[in-house]
């Protein structure tokens, strides 16, 4: 019995072992053998079940001692036959311990060289949910399940670490597929846990490529609470990458590029949501961006951009940026025909959609985000403009830009300094200087431009005025200052500004226009509004003006101006009405004009030979200009006409743009008259041999209204040759002008004229020059008329010193004729180019009978009844009775002869200047019964 029962107990150890060893085969079977077939069968059915995917996997290896589990090859493919995930191994090992202790841990994850192809499908969804919701339908009815609060649940991971692996993103939301295969992708993760652990933190790294992009994450995570720290760097992310990701946003071609971005992070989830990043920099380097794909070429580009200091706090609500620095920024800007600028032409018929939307939204609730920029520079930039809506296209190019400004914040009422230099291609520096504040708005600039070519400049100034800049620069020094605190905007400009070397002409023509050395405005005051400038001293050294009238009459200052069409019937322009008792709008000031060795030339073409001359160091000043009353300017210039007269401009100046007076006198001395010979041609007929002219003008200029006086006079003027003119006048022009010459040799007359100027078809020239043609025909008509001043001195008018009045029948002369032929003596021997033709004459009914009564009385030597002369009268008018056939004839010489030895005799008129005519039998008879006989002037 003893023996029974001591094997009873060994019996019972050895069938429990045998049993313990029966489980571990069997454990042993099934971890090694059975779980590795389950698996390789089980997998590829779960995954064509759940997600509708065809799968083969390769051996599948499991050691129940160790916990670990070895897949090989796993290859799932789509039902459209494209394969979707995959791997070359997999192992995972379970950590015992952990089990005991109720956690699921997982001592080693190693995953080499996997796939996974993610489709972002049209609608935005992805291809693992699109196939994972077809292969599990869920019904119409079916309720929600609602999510259960509790812990997750408590899983460790020693190390995951993924070495090779390739995930293949496909992009179907756009027009055009697009691909991005990411490889090799590596991850590293240690001691992850999902439950708080004090003072234990997981460390983790990622590292991806895309090409030549490298994405690079790497830092400390815990799961519970969830608190992560790290540093992400992405490098060199292409421009292609960046075109596909940025095109719903970016209204641009972006063909060229790379972005570089690190920063280290902080991020929490809890009861309060954290995220800080510090150390941030953001790097773009070889930006090419065209605005549109059809454009030829990029038209921004830039060698690198460098962004430091970047810091985001999403509770403190902070963003904050170190120094933008950008270097080797080229950007073109084009505005189209149109007038649309390329680089807007994307938001064209947005801003006011989106305006309104933004006027709609009420600002977010909260503390506002603080932001700060520590400053901006630009090094060695280039922007180019192109302008197409000015007929003849402009390109200004500003190289060697650079751009540096202080702190920018949120606190937009800080003021910004800043600081921009820059160079002209075609010529010149550019700088500003100062500080701006955003809001409410102010700046204050100081300028600076120096020898700027105004020649760039062409094609805008051709859009008010036909002129074309052949050389010129302009510099400028002063200081700008705006404010729009209030509306509307207010400021001021301080400083002064020069023009040199300025060359302008016509367009196409080979004669310059204007021209000078020195154009200098000092100082310059300028008020924005109102609108206000007041100019110390514009001094114009060496100025040049060449006007020419064409051949069409036009002169080619006219031609400056372009034509615009009217506003509308019958208004004036925009800005150009201005009431008598209201001020301008615009009011300007000029307190000096200095003019130093001016020289204008002048050039009539219309004219045969063609007209040309100058005036010449042309010297002086005109100060006080202005535009409000009250003001009396004052001018005073002196220069020379055509190398030899001498030019003197004086007088005073009303307020401009009003009806105040301006009194202005013009004298001119010792002007060839030859030199308008032209101008004689055409009007007189003839050309000018020789002569001086003096010019005295005095006019008086009132608004628009002008009345001035001209006085003219001529110094030894002797006509030339003939000339063919159709408007010259039809008038004995060489009796006219002696006439009107003394017997110095003298002319001297005095030309009214008044007028309006605003009158298109009024001119001063014009009006003088025909007034003096017009005096010339009226002495040429009314030759005694022009005598009027040497009659008049006598008691007579000019008229009757055309004719002197006989005794009927003899040659005595009438009572008071001696007086006559006195005065005509005095104007001949005044004007000793005047020829005097006498004419000697009778009337042969009142001589005659004067004759016939002479000869019946024996001249007075008998008495005759008057029964016998009124016998004798009767029978000589009805032709019974007759003189001796010379009796009138001799009668009419001789009155001809006493004429001539009178003023020969008597008052000295020399002999060449006194012709007999032919005697006449015309004689006209006086209100007394007087015969008349009339002379006639004519000229050498």
């Amino acid at each position: 019995m003893s023996v029974a029962r001591s094997r009873q107990p060994s019996h019972k150890t050895r069938n429990l072992l045998a049993l313990l060893l029966a489980v571990l085969v069997l454990y042993a079977l099934a971890g090694f053998l059975l779980l590795p077939w389950w698996l390789e069968r089980t997998l590829p059915d779960q995954l064509e079940q759940r997600m509708g995917w065809q799968a083969e996997v390769g051996d599948i290896r499991t050691n129940p001692f160790t916990l670990t589990v070895e897949a090989g090859a796993l290859s799932a493919s789509d039902s459209g036959g494209e394969q979707v995930l995959g791997f070359d191994r997999l192992l995972v090992d379970l950590n015992f311990f952990q089990l005991v202790r109720g956690i699921v841990g997982f001592e080693e994850i190693a995953l080499e060289e996997p796939f996974i192809r993610l489709d972002l499908l049209e609608d935005y969804n992805i291809n693992f949910a699109r196939d994972w919701q077809r292969a599990n339908p869920e019904p119409a009815d079916a309720a929600q399940p609602e999510a259960e609060a509790g812990d997750p649940p408590r899983l460790y991971f020693g190390g995951i670490d993924v070495n090779g692996g390739e995930l293949l993103f496909r992009d179907f939301t756009q027009s055009q597929m697009a691909e991005f295969r990411i490889t090799p992708l590596d991850l590293t993760l240690n001691d992850l846990a999902t439950w708080r652990r004090e003072g234990e933190d997981s460390d983790y790294s990622l590292q991806a490529a895309l090409g030549s992009q490298v994405i690079e994450w790497q830092g400390d995570l815990s799961v519970a609470p969830l608190y992560s720290t790290g540093s992400l760097r992405i490098s060199a992310v292409d421009h292609q990458t960046l075109a596909h990701f940025l095109a719903p946003w970016l209204p641009y071609d972006l063909r060229g590029g790379s972005v570089s971005l690190s920063s280290d992070y902080a991020i929490q989830a809890g009861e309060v949501f954290r995220l800080e990043t510090s150390n941030g920099e953001l790097t773009l380097n070889d930006l090419a961006v065209a605005p549109s794909p059809e454009a030829e070429e990029a038209r921004l580009s830039n060698g690198t951009l460098t962004v430091d200091g970047i810091t985001f706090d999403l509770n403190a609500r902070e963003f904050r940026v170190g120094q933008v620095a950008l270097e080797d920024l080229d950007v073109a800007l084009a505005r189209g025909p149109e007038g649309q600028i390329d680089w807007l032409r994307p938001f064209t018929g947005e801003g006011e959609t989106r305006g309104a939307d933004t006027a709609e939204e009420s600002p977010p609730e909260g503390e506002s985000f603080r932001w700060s920029l520590a400053g901006v520079s630009v090094a060695n930039g280039r922007v180019l403009w192109q302008d197409r809506v000015p007929e003849t296209a402009a390109e200004i190019e500003l190289e060697s830009l650079s751009v540096s400004t202080g702190r920018i914040s949120h606190q937009l009422d800080e003021p910004v300094t800043y600081e921009l230099k820059g160079t002209l291609a075609s010529g010149g520096q550019l700088s500003l200087t100062g500080q701006v504040t955003p809001a409410p708005f102010t700046l204050e600039a100081a300028i600076a431009g120096s020898g700027v070519t105004l020649a760039a400049f062409e094609p805008y100034l051709r859009e008010g005025a036909n002129l074309a800049v052949t050389s010129g620069t302009l510099s400028v020094d002063g200081n700008l200052d705006l404010d729009g605190q209030q509306d509307p905007l207010t400021g001021t400009f301080s400083g002064t500004a020069e023009v040199a070397g300025l060359d302008l002409k016509l367009p196409g023509a080979p004669e310059p226009l204007m021209a000078w050395q020195t154009l200098r405005l000092a100082p310059i005051e300028y008020n924005v509004h109102p609108a206000r400038l007041e100019i110390g001293t514009v001094t114009l050294v060496e100025p040049f003006f060449n006007m020419v009238r064409n051949a069409d009459g036009v002169h080619n200052v006219e031609r400056i101006a372009r034509k615009s069409g009217p506003t509308s019937d019958g208004e004036p322009a925009e800005g150009a009405s201005q009431t008598a008792d209201d001020e301008p709008e615009f009011i300007f000031r000029i307190s000096e004009l200095l003019l130093e060795d001016g020289e204008l030339a002048y050039t009539d073409r219309t004219l045969q030979p063609a007209f040309t001359t100058r005036l010449e160091s042309l010297s002086g000043t005109v100060t006080g200009l202005s535009n409000i009353s009250p003001q009396q300017g004052k001018v005073s210039m002196r220069g020379r006409v055509g190398g030899v007269a001498d030019l003197d401009f004086q007088g005073t100046i009303g307020t401009l743009g009003t009806e105040d007076v301006s009194d202005l006198k013009l004298l001119i001395d010792n002007l060839s008259l030859p030199v308008l010979s032209p101008y004689f041609g055409r009007y007189l007929g003839y050309g000018v041999d020789s002569g001086k002219l003096d010019l005295n003008l005095d006019y008086e200029i009132a608004g628009t209204r002008i009345d001035a006086t001209n006085l003219v006079v001529m110094d030894q003027l002797e006509l030339g040759s003939a000339v063919a003119s159709d408007q010259a006048v039809n008038a004995p022009v060489k009796l006219g002008l002696a006439l009107l010459r003394d017997r110095k040799g003298v002319i001297e007359v005095d030309l009214p004229i008044s007028g309006d100027l605003a009158n298109p078809d009024f001119s001063v020239g014009k009006v003088v020059m025909r007034a003096f043609v017009n005096l010339l025909a009226k002495a040429a008509a009314s030759p005694f008329s022009m005598l009027g001043s040497i009659a008049e001195l006598a008691g007579l008018s000019g008229e009757e010193l055309g004719k002197v009045a006989f005794v009927p029948g003899s040659v005595r002369l009438a009572e008071g004729e001696a007086e006559k032929l006195a005065a005509l003596a005095d104007a001949l021997l005044d004007r000793p180019d005047l020829l005097l033709n006498i004419r000697g004459s009778v009337a042969p009914e009142t001589d005659g009978l004067a004759l016939l009564r002479e000869e019946l009385t024996n001249g007075g030597a008998r008495t005759l009844s008057d029964g016998d002369w009124q016998a004798a009268r009767e029978a000589y008018l009805a032709g019974e009775r007759s003189l001796a056939p010379e009796a009138l004839s001799n009668l009419a010489s001789a009155r001809g002869v006493a004429i001539r030895k009178v003023l020969r005799e008597t008052h000295g008129v020399p002999q060449d200047q006194l012709f007999l005519l032919d005697p006449a039998r015309t004689a006209d008879l006086g209100s007394n019964g007087n015969v008349v006989v009339a002379f006639t002037l004519d000229v050498r």
